[in-house]
């Protein structure tokens, strides 16, 4: 069963939280973006869709690290989490950022490829 989580409440303890599009801060996104590992990680999201963790082409920092910095994408609204078993999926909330802030998954595209390499 596939389960997308889209609001801001609490449904159980393993249950991920993110805010609602309206709920989406300017000021959270931005900071969110502002380190290279989580801007590369959003740039991977929005050029290739929905990834779980080991997918992510991060190559120098540890799982504990990484799920840090996907917590922070995911508290800012930057992405979805998708739960499958014991897998996690991720996906860039593409619709949400350009209704908020119109242009926004575009600037991630265009300036996450630096990022890449």
């Amino acid at each position: 069963m596939k389960e997308i989580v889209e609001y801001a409440t609490v449904i159980d303890m393993k249950t991920p939280t993110i805010p609602m599009a309206s709920e989406l801060n300017l000021t959270k996104v931005c900071n969110a973006l502002g380190d290279p590992v989580r801007m590369k990680i959003a740039h991977c999201l929005a050029s290739s869709g929905e990834k779980n963790c080991s997918a992510f082409e991060v190559n120098h920092i540890s799982k504990s690290t990484l799920s840090h910095h996907i917590k922070i994408l995911r508290e800012a609204g930057l992405i979805r989490p998708r739960i499958e078993g014991k897998q996690h999926f991720y996906s860039l909330r593409k619709e949400d950022l350009n209704s908020r802030f119109p242009g926004l998954v575009e600037l991630i595209l265009n300036t996450g490829e630096e990022y890449v390499h």
